[in-house]
């Protein structure tokens, strides 16, 4: 039984990570104006300079890109587990399901991470190394579902305004706390982006998302951990030093929030993620 993993930009995987684990990727849309890029295309630092000047939309992959694709690993595998960002934020789960339907010869297993960045890609990569040893697609489906259990994602957003603009947070929402300078602390719940708790500054915020860490990570519990920076690499390796001291349990690596969700959260968020090794 030959497995293929599917996933999508938002997971944000370098391209010599997904060339290593044969890992194969759609790609979202991002639109200033009348031009449309492939996600993949915008590097990050052109894509928050591009933001400043003009708000930008995004779009799941053309459902066509999937068949394609679908198509296309159909002759050289069996299944194919296809990974994916919330379906309460995005319709690319959806297309996926929808893609699935149209191709013949193999069969299609989505897999909604119900959320995005790199803690997607923690589901994708443990599939594509479970897949490299064999393992079959319900095999594969029923590890990432126990994933699930130790799986945190806490984010803060320097401007609430991109996420009322995105249509992820009321209007009413976005002028009280901008008023009040609060800086609420977000998580996924139930496939969508909700307030966890209202903090008064930045550096509040992060502190206690490092103190949730902790919690997590007490008694010794090993967990692999990764900081995600909206244009912030600086920010992003002191944060990391630090919660190095302060959580030497923990295995830190930095990754970033490209295009598309930039566009929701604007330059300058911040976030912790972290599963069970």
């Amino acid at each position: 039984m030959k497995t293929a993993i599917v996933t999508d930009s938002t997971a944000y995987l370098p391209e010599e990570t997904r060339k290593a684990l044969n890992i194969h990727m759609v790609s979202l849309q991002v639109t200033f104006g009348s031009h449309s890029h492939r996600e993949e295309d915008l590097t990050e630092e052109a894509f928050y300079q591009k933001a400043k000047e003009e708000f930008p939309k995004t779009s799941q992959p053309p459902l066509g890109e999937f068949v394609t694709l679908f198509n296309e690993l159909s002759g050289s595998h069996d299944e194919i587990v296809s990974i994916h960002l919330s379906s309460g934020i995005s319709g690319t789960y959806a297309g996926s399901q929808q893609a699935a339907e149209m191709v013949n010869g193999i069969d299609v297993y989505s897999f909604d991470s119900e959320l995005t960045c790199a803690l997607q890609g923690f589901y994708v990569v443990k599939a594509a190394k479970m897949a490299e040893n064999g393992a079959d697609a319900q095999t594969i489906l029923n590890e990432l579902n126990e994933m699930k259990k130790s799986l945190r994602a806490y984010f803060m957003v320097e401007d609430l305004k991109h996420l009322q603009r995105g249509g992820r947070l009321s209007s009413a929402q976005a002028l009280i706390g901008g008023m009040l300078q609060i800086k609420p602390i977000l998580h996924f719940q139930e496939k969508v982006i909700i307030p966890f708790e209202k903090v008064r500054t930045r550096k509040k915020a992060m502190n206690r998302i490092v103190d949730l860490l902790k919690e997590d990570s007490k008694d010794g519990q090993k967990l692999q951990a990764t900081i995600i920076h909206a244009n912030r690499p600086e920010e992003a390796k002191q944060w990391c030093k630090e919660l190095g001291i302060a959580c030497p349990d923990v295995d830190f690596e930095i990754s970033y929030f490209g295009p598309v969700i930039g566009t929701h959260l604007g330059e300058g968020a911040m976030g912790l993620g972290w599963v069970k090794k």
